[in-house]
């Protein structure tokens, strides 16, 4: 996947950094600061042009910001921060063993084919008692097929709800999530995340599904059903 970054590191920079997502600004962002705070090392495994990397290092951490893109890569460099970039993969992090305090995953794992490679390199590269940090669209309220849908009851009254598509199986899709933008997606149950990551001592602290922010939810026909449904879902893990 690295090769669609590659190509589309102006479309995600213009369209999710520099104030410009609600979901980073209102929820992502404060939801990792807030669970990083004390961390003296952090790895950031799919960094990007270092949205969330650049707060750790100004809270104090030393930061590793670690991406396949070298488009992205030259852009963090641009913004500075006081972040240590390197070029790899999500399953092939270049750093010794037990280098972090902290690993962030953010909005990787879906983007991952291969799970086991990647818990592996996690597993790995954080400290026994240190921290992974997990931030994923909900596997259940993004499976395939799943979509806001704007009805009528049998009473004739507007009639609002998120359709859940196949839950269980694995897939692979191929989304355009802009015209010309495609981007792959594996969809996987939440207990594929949890077992890969308990398999090697990775155990869940804490589980966070927040309401999407106002911003997204003014935008749907029914905003105060808008608000029961996360979008996002943020594993704290464990290394035991």
């Amino acid at each position: 996947m690295d090769e669609v970054w590659e190509a589309q590191a102006d479309w995600w920079q213009a369209r999710f950094t520099r104030g410009v997502d609600a979901e980073y600004t209102q929820q992502i962002l404060p939801l990792l600061a807030e669970r990083l705070a004390g961390a003296e090392v952090v790895v950031d495994v799919g960094c990007g042009e270092g949205q969330v990397a650049r707060p750790a290092a100004a809270a104090g951490a030393v930061v590793v910001g670690v991406d396949g893109s070298a488009a992205q890569l030259a852009e963090a460099a641009r913004r500075g921060g006081g972040v240590r970039y390197v070029r790899g993969s999500a399953t092939g992090v270049p750093l010794r063993d037990a280098a972090a305090d902290a690993v962030v995953l953010c909005l990787v794992v879906e983007h991952v084919g291969d799970l086991g490679a990647l818990v592996d390199e996690v597993a790995r590269v954080v400290r026994p008692g240190g921290t992974a940090l997990v931030v994923m669209n909900h596997p259940l309220l993004h499976s395939p097929d799943s979509c806001w849908v704007d009805d009528w009851g049998p009473d004739g009254e507007a009639e609002c709800y998120w359709r859940v598509g196949p839950y269980l199986p694995e897939a692979v899709l191929d989304e355009e999530v802009d015209p010309g933008v495609v981007v792959r997606f594996w969809h996987r149950p939440l207990s594929a995340y949890v077992n890969a990551f308990s398999a090697r001592d990775l155990l869940v602290a804490e589980m966070v599904e927040p309401s999407p922010p106002e911003d997204f939810q003014v935008v749907l026909s029914d905003p105060a059903m808008a608000a029961t449904i996360p979008r996002l879902l943020l594993l704290r893990l464990t290394k035991v």
